[in-house]
């Protein structure tokens, strides 16, 4: 748990660490075109690694518990975006429009992957459901995260991004979903070499980010982002975040709970249904928001990544402790 919490202290850092430097040297010019193939490349072999990864056996096994997946899918895709577009009387005038736009897309990414996972499998949830639903709201994202969007923010995504609904779901599926299925299809090859190698999709999901990151904060600062984003509303930032997510634990927690979930389930549904993907938001922002505005898109998304990864970590350390608790009490009455 140790090792988890400060793999993240120090992506934090460096994350802060590359915001930071897109401030002070933007790339422009030959740089930011050097960069935007870089990005793409890193992107592909991403998910490309993604796919490899998942096992066809692990699909099965998980794609069977449908309830389970159906309670996942309406938390990621339904009520969180609810959430975002009925808290709009108070976030527009505390955040201002640009930051809002990036709170209702936050609102309608696709879950994480690895991070759900992981938390999952240290809380000694239902790991095999987990993989399944965390997987498929990667893949189910990729078509209805610019229909959301398009919906929630009441105008066409053309206008955000200079391209109709249809294309940027073609781009996004050729940037992200070609690769992720060609990288499964190639499973049955690379599969043994890839479970040797599981740190090399952390250490590439991690660069990934970090260059688009950087590419795409270097064309907001370059287009006025700082002087769109004040202090005051960055700090109003964190605290609407900070809520969304206690909010969104709360009721995910007490629904499972309600709907009859066993401990397991209840596990993976808070950890699944809670999350959203940077991996997978910050290339689809790409796509679809103009090269000026994906500076302000991304603040929230990076802000909620980097609390839900802290607050979860806690959180899944004291379902482990539950659990080994049980365990012990039990063995006690065995004996």
């Amino acid at each position: 748990m140790s090792k988890l919490r400060l793999l993240f202290d120090r992506f934090t850092l460096i994350l802060i660490a590359v915001v930071v430097a897109a401030t002070v040297l933007p790339a422009h010019g030959q740089g930011a075109v050097f960069f935007e193939w870089l990005t793409a490349a890193a992107i592909a072999l991403l998910f490309f690694l993604h796919g490899a990864k998942l096992s066809r056996e692990a699909i099965i096994a998980g794609a069977m518990h449908w309830r389970l997946h159906g309670v996942i899918f309406i938390w990621t895709f339904v009520i969180f975006p609810i959430l975002g577009w009925v808290l709009r009387p108070v976030l527009l005038p505390l955040l201002g429009e640009p930051l809002y736009i990036g709170m209702v897309y936050l609102t309608v990414l696709p879950g994480t992957v690895q991070s759900a996972i992981a938390f999952t499998s240290i809380a000694r949830g239902n790991v095999p459901a987990a993989v399944c639903a965390a997987s498929a709201s990667s893949i189910v994202g990729i078509v209805i995260t610019p229909l959301l969007l398009q919906w929630f923010l009441g105008a066409d995504t053309s206008a955000l991004g200079g391209s109709s609904l249809l294309q940027a779901i073609g781009r996004i599926s050729v940037q992200i979903f070609l690769p992720f299925v060609v990288g499964h299809l190639m499973r049955p090859v690379i599969g043994p070499w890839m479970d040797a190698h599981r740190k090399l999709i952390t250490s590439v999901d991690q660069s990934s980010i970090l260059l688009v990151v950087y590419t795409a904060f270097s064309a907001s600062v370059i287009g006025g982002l700082w002087q769109t984003v004040d202090p005051i509303s960055l700090a109003w930032l964190v605290v609407a975040c900070s809520a969304l997510l206690a909010l969104v634990l709360a009721l995910n927690t007490w629904s499972a709970r309600r709907l009859g979930f066993n401990r397991a389930d209840e596990i993976t549904i808070v950890f699944c249904g809670s999350k959203k993907s940077m991996a997978t938001g910050v290339p689809m922002a790409g796509v679809l928001f103009s090269a000026g505005a994906i500076g302000p898109v991304l603040l929230p998304l990076m802000i909620f990544h980097q609390i839900q990864l802290m607050v979860c970590a806690v959180l899944a350390q004291h379902y482990a402790r539950v659990e080994q608790g049980k365990g012990t009490a039990g063995r006690r009455v065995a004996a």
